[in-house]
């Protein structure tokens, strides 16, 4: 196995979220490649740009600015912070919710920023004529579900001591609008609320059974579909045959995470207002183990 089979095996075999960090890495050294042998800048083709008109002629940006970066630690703390957020929130839940808080994140991020920019009649957060890069705001809209739907659930930092994502989040939100009435990257900052307003919307919503992501999940999986291919297969029906052979199906499934789906369930019918003690205890416990 060569080099490339190799690392495209490894890539395989990642999940989701591992590959879209993948993804930011791989585009991060692309675009430094390019930049500083080639002169070219093809990114701005991907970046949200301040004004509107920009905007519209390019309108994949909102989505697409998610995967770029300006730095390389700007990079490195937003993969790092999706990697911790993705594990705690896809240990409790769908994969496919978990990708519609982040997107839907980067796009209220966006959205955001464009309404600033373009509303306001000054310069005021200095968003005019400006770009903005970054998976800064769907980072923000799944630490604020986390902070919002599970309160207790924890991080262990340094494997030293643990802290709450609710208190994560409160110093990330007050250092955010601090730092947005200093004039630092006001443009980020506001992407950033959004962000955080789309992550307490959404874990309000569902903590009283209604998940506002699955219009959005259903409107990506039609979109994904255009890109997987036909099958050229052909349909054969033959007799059955006498003797069948029955195989045992095996689920991957620990019982923990049986009890997880379970309650999953009872939270999607009935609000997280109606766990038990008990149960509302072992999510908790269950959000430090990782």
């Amino acid at each position: 196995m060569n080099t490339f089979q190799s690392l495209k095996y490894r890539y395989n075999n990642l999940d989701v979220f591992g590959k879209i960090i993948t993804i930011n890495i791989v585009v991060f050294i692309i675009d430094v490649l390019l930049t500083s042998l080639f002169r070219l800048n093809v990114v701005k083709y991907f970046v949200i740009p301040s004004g509107f008109g920009d905007f519209i002629l390019q309108p994949w940006s909102l989505i697409t600015y998610g995967f770029l970066h300006s730095g390389i630690w700007h990079l490195l703390f937003n993969m790092l912070f999706l990697f911790y957020l993705s594990r705690t929130a896809s240990n409790l839940f769908r994969t496919k919710m978990v990708l519609n808080i982040y997107f839907l994140g980067i796009i209220f991020g966006a959205l955001a920023y464009l309404a600033v920019s373009n509303i306001l009649p000054t310069n005021l957060f200095g968003t005019k004529n400006g770009i903005m890069v970054g998976a800064s705001a769907g980072v923000s809209a799944l630490l604020m579900f986390i902070a919002i739907y599970m309160p207790d659930s924890q991080i262990r930092l340094f494997n030293t001591f643990n802290v709450k994502w609710m208190h994560i989040a409160i110093f990330f939100v007050a250092m955010d609008v601090l730092r947005l009435t200093m004039g630092i990257n006001q443009g980020g900052y506001i992407a950033h609320i959004g962000g955080y307003l789309l992550g307490y919307y959404y874990a309000a919503n569902l903590k009283k059974g209604k998940d506002i992501g699955t219009g959005f999940e259903r409107l990506m999986d039609a979109f994904m579909g255009w890109f997987k291919p036909k099958s050229n297969l052909k349909t054969v029906h033959r007799k059955p045959s006498s003797k069948t052979v029955k195989h045992k199906t095996t689920s991957d499934a620990s019982d923990k995470q049986k009890k997880i789906d379970a309650i999953l369930d009872k939270i999607s019918k009935s609000g997280y207002d109606s766990l038990t003690a008990k149960e509302k205890k072992f999510l908790f416990e269950a959000s430090k183990d990782d």
